[in-house]
C-alpha cells in the first residue's frame, strides 16, 4: 500500500468474529463503518464504529442486538445526507434499522415468506431494496421514508417484485448502475450460474455465465463505473473470474493469485479498472485490468493480514480507503 504523511492503516478489535461489514456513505460520518458478529446461536450483535481522525483511534458509537449473524450489512446511499440515516442487515429476514446519535432503533422487519413457519435465511442483498433467499427467488422491495417538512413518518416497505430467479438457491443479487441503477440487475446462485434481468421485462433473464463444473457462485459485484463488466466467484475457489455481459459465457479475465478460497471482492468507486479481492490466504490483492482481454498475470498491490480475510469493502465515497476484517478485527487500509 502507498506511503503517506499519515497512518496507512487504522485497526479496530472488535469483541467477537467479524463477518459483514460496509461503510458509510453520508458526507458528514466519513469513517463510520457498522460490523456485525458471526456468533453461531441467536443472539447476535451490530456495531457502528468511527475513526477519531485526532486520536487516530476506532471508537465504537453504538451496539444493538441483532438475531443470528448477519450475512450483509448495507448503510442508504444517500451521499447527500438528505434522508433518514438508515442501516439494512439480512439474516433471518431483511431489517431496516434507524441510526440516532445515542442509539438505534428496529425501524421495520421486511418479510415476503407469509406462508410457513420456518424463515428461510436470506444470504445477501444489494442497496437497501432486495433480497436473496434459499428458495430460489429474488424480491425486490420499495421502501418509503415517509420523510415531510417539520416530520419524519415511520420508514415502511412493499413488495414491488418477486422472482424465480434460479433452479437452486439464490446466494447473492447486485443492481447495474446502467439507466440510473433501477432496473438493470444479476445474481447468482447454488447452480452455478449468473443470470442478468430487467424489472421492465421479468417474463425472461438472461444467463451470461455459467460455471464450467457447476459449483455455485457465491458472490456478484458490478463494476461501479462501467456497467459492460461484473465480477464473480465459485464456492471454495480461488479465483475471480471478470465477465462481460456484451460477451456472454467467456470470461474476459481469470484473477488466480491467490492461494486459498476467495471470500470477497470489492470494484474501486472511481475507477473501471481496479478490482480488490481478499482470500483466506491472508492476502487483499488490488488489480489493474485495464489490459484485457490479454492475460492479467499479477495484481498491482498486495496487503498480508494476521489471519484469513472474510470481506472487503472499498469506501464509494473516498476512494483512497479499503476496510477488511478478519478474525475479530477491522482494518482500513489507505491504497
Amino acid at each position: 500500500m502507498s506511503h503517506g504523511k499519515r497512518k496507512e492503516i487504522y485497526k479496530y478489535e472488535a469483541p467477537w468474529t467479524v463477518y459483514a461489514m460496509n461503510w458509510s456513505v453520508r458526507p458528514d460520518k466519513r469513517f463510520r463503518l457498522a460490523l456485525g458478529s458471526f456468533v453461531e446461536e441467536y443472539n447476535n450483535k451490530v456495531q457502528l464504529v468511527g475513526l477519531e481522525e485526532e486520536s487516530s483511534e476506532f471508537v465504537c458509537r453504538n451496539t444493538f442486538d441483532h438475531p443470528y449473524p448477519t450475512t450483509k450489512i448495507m448503510w442508504i446511499p444517500d451521499t447527500k445526507g438528505v434522508y433518514p440515516d438508515l442501516l439494512a442487515t439480512s439474516g433471518d429476514y431483511l431489517r431496516i434499522w434507524r441510526v440516532g446519535e445515542t442509539d438505534t432503533r428496529l425501524e421495520c422487519l421486511l418479510n415476503n415468506n407469509k406462508n410457513s413457519d420456518f424463515c428461510a435465511p436470506l444470504h445477501l442483498f444489494r442497496l437497501e431494496r432486495s433480497t436473496s433467499s434459499i428458495d430460489t427467488t429474488c424480491t425486490i422491495w420499495g421502501l418509503e421514508t415517509g420523510q415531510v417538512l417539520g416530520r419524519v413518518n415511520l420508514v415502511s416497505g412493499h413488495v414491488k417484485t418477486q422472482l424465480i430467479a434460479h433452479d437452486k438457491e439464490v446466494y447473492d443479487i447486485a443492481f447495474s448502475r446502467a439507466g440510473g441503477g433501477r432496473d438493470m440487475f444479476a445474481s447468482v446462485g447454488a447452480d452455478g450460474s449468473v443470470r442478468m434481468f430487467d424489472l421492465r421485462h421479468l417474463e425472461h433473464s438472461t444467463i451470461i455465465y455459467e460455471d464450467p463444473q457447476h459449483h455455485p457462485l457465491l458472490r456478484l459485484c458490478w463494476n461501479k463505473q462501467d456497467p459492460n463488466y461484473l465480477a464473480t466467484m465459485a464456492m471454495d475457489g480461488m479465483e475471480v473470474v471478470i465477465l462481460d455481459v456484451r460477451v456472454p459465457c467467456t470470461p474476459v479475465a481469470r484473477l488466480n493469485n491467490h492461494r486459498a478460497c476467495v471470500n470477497g471482492i470489492a470494484w474501486a468507486p472511481h475507477s473501471s479498472c481496479h478490482i480488490c479481492t481478499a482470500a483466506d490466504d491472508h492476502q487483499a490483492l488490488i488489480w489493474d485490468i485495464q489490459q484485457m482481454p490479454r492475460a492479467i498475470e499479477d495484481p498491482i498491490l498486495a496487503y498480508t493480514a494476521e489471519g484469513e480475510i472474510n470481506n472487503v469493502q472499498w469506501a464509494s465515497t473516498q476512494p483512497d480507503w479499503i476496510s477488511i476484517c478478519y478474525n475479530n478485527c477491522l482494518e482500513i487500509l489507505r491504497v
